[in-house]
């Protein structure tokens, strides 16, 4: 794949609005967050996966006779990250965007700020 391409961020969008999936699934008081895309077309998955830099990319199982998938996935912090770059540019799925972003928004610290909260880290640790 050509390194120096990458594809525009409101186009990426715009397949996640179009084609993308956003799973939900709490186990035990935590939230398990992933997001998803499958297509056919494995150069433009790819493209997908590079320009992101986070998540997998794979070949999906299909049934027997059906076309050849590929899927790229990410979960939970980089859910959020891509939720982040997403997010000025969605808008079909742009409430869902906004809950990942909600959700681990308000614990995150600036990006010079390297002291942790620990009353609030033992609060959260206490919580589950």
């Amino acid at each position: 794949m050509n390194n120096n391409f990458k594809l525009d961020m409101s186009y990426i969008a715009g397949l996640f609005d179009g084609k993308g999936i956003i799973h939900y699934k709490q186990i035990k008081k935590v939230w398990k967050i992933k997001m998803e895309l499958s297509m056919p077309d494995k150069n433009l998955m790819e493209l997908f996966h590079e320009t992101l830099g986070c998540g997998t990319l794979r070949e999906k199982k299909v049934v027997a006779g059906g076309k050849k998938q590929w899927r790229w996935q990410c979960s939970n912090r980089d859910c959020f990250f891509i939720a982040s770059l997403l997010w000025p540019h969605t808008i079909i799925k742009l409430h869902q965007i906004e809950q990942i972003v909600d959700h681990y928004g308000p614990d995150l610290q600036e990006i010079d700020d390297n002291v942790i909260d620990l009353a609030l880290e033992r609060k959260k640790r206490n919580d589950r």
